[in-house]
């Protein structure tokens, strides 16, 4: 059971991509609803909110220590990199908003090491300006990684639930 963080951003383009791969998904919004998961993702939004949120109903706690059991698997895009990396999740270094403001979104294919060529919708897409000997570039753009791997947390700077593709969850979740 895949939990997808409900607080904002694009959860319901989540559900769809897990819909379409039939992987069995729920809603988290608080510790309540954290019971049987095998995976977690946290989708864009805003990332300050989002934090609050989890500090309030404690799942940072719960991700940090859950994110150690190997088994368990954790996608974080957008906002959600940007949490990975403030909770040492994933050894990478992010600026947020850095590809521009809202009006500077754009989309630009990406090549994923393992997946092939997937459409990235940059939205106020944060840029991973760094990337420590834990964690391992699976694509960039530009110059500039745009995902990234740590055993089984991924981060994606881009929203890969609105490219039409189920390509990248898959390679992630195995459902």
């Amino acid at each position: 059971m895949i939990g997808i963080l409900a607080i904002q951003g694009g959860v319901e383009e989540h559900e769809g991509v897990l819909d379409e791969l039939g992987c069995s998904h729920k809603r988290v919004a608080s510790l309540a609803d954290v019971e049987g998961l095998t995976g977690l993702i946290i989708p864009g939004g805003e990332s300050t909110v989002m934090e609050l949120f989890m500090e309030k109903y404690g799942l940072k706690k719960w991700l940090v220590e859950r994110a150690q059991d190997p088994d368990f698997v954790v996608l974080g895009t957008c906002a959600g990199l940007i949490l990975l990396a403030r909770y040492g999740l994933l050894d990478v270094t992010v600026e947020r908003n850095a590809y521009g403001r809202q009006v500077a979104s754009f989309t630009a294919d990406v090549e994923v090491r393992g997946v092939g060529t997937v459409a990235g919708h940059f939205i106020r897409a944060p840029k991973i300006t760094g990337v420590g000997a834990g964690a391992s570039v699976l694509a960039d753009w530009e110059g500039l990684p745009v995902v990234v791997r740590q055993g089984k947390v991924w981060g994606i700077s881009f929203h890969p639930e609105l490219a039409g593709s189920t390509r990248l969850h898959a390679a992630i979740f195995s459902c």
